[in-house]
């Protein structure tokens, strides 16, 4: 059609102000501060809603992934050893697997919910407790490592 009058031009872009109208009109607001409230969306559309039973399984649900992920970081799929094909590619699974759960727990916490971050919080800290601290594990015999170390 070559610009023959009755071809329709592009649609234009939608204004970041029709963006946050739209979730407006529908109930949801983005929010750019931290806030205190079991109304929130995270990870997905309408999720957790505004159920209270489903906002706190949202936490259980953050509180696992942050846990996991430092679990991941930790584990003996991510010590060194021989090199062999077979040995990389787990590593590679389990680090793409690590990197993806982490991830998801900053989106999560970018929902700016306190709860939600304070449940991100906890995880990585009890993960790390469980999985990375002396707390569980004895190295009075390797007295070489003075320090925390990290395998992420």
């Amino acid at each position: 059609m070559n610009g023959v009058s009755g071809s329709s031009p592009a649609a234009p872009a939608p204004s970041p102000s029709s963006f946050f109208l739209h979730h407006r009109r529908h109930g949801g607001m983005m929010h750019m501060t931290f806030f205190w409230g079991k109304n929130t969306e995270v990870l997905f559309d309408g999720w957790p809603g505004t159920s209270l039973k489903m906002y706190w399984a949202c936490l259980a649900a953050i509180f696992l992934l942050s846990a996991a992920s430092e679990w991941l970081c930790r584990c003996g799929f991510m010590k060194e050893g021989p090199a062999s094909f077979g040995g990389g590619l787990v590593q590679t699974v389990v680090y793409t697997v690590r990197a993806g759960l982490s991830y998801l727990v900053m989106l999560a916490v970018m929902s700016f919910n306190g709860g939600v971050f304070l449940a991100a919080m906890a995880g990585f800290g009890l993960g790390f407790m469980i999985f990375g601290s002396r707390v569980f594990r004895d190295t009075s015999n390797n007295n070489s490592h003075t320090e925390v170390q990290s395998h992420c």
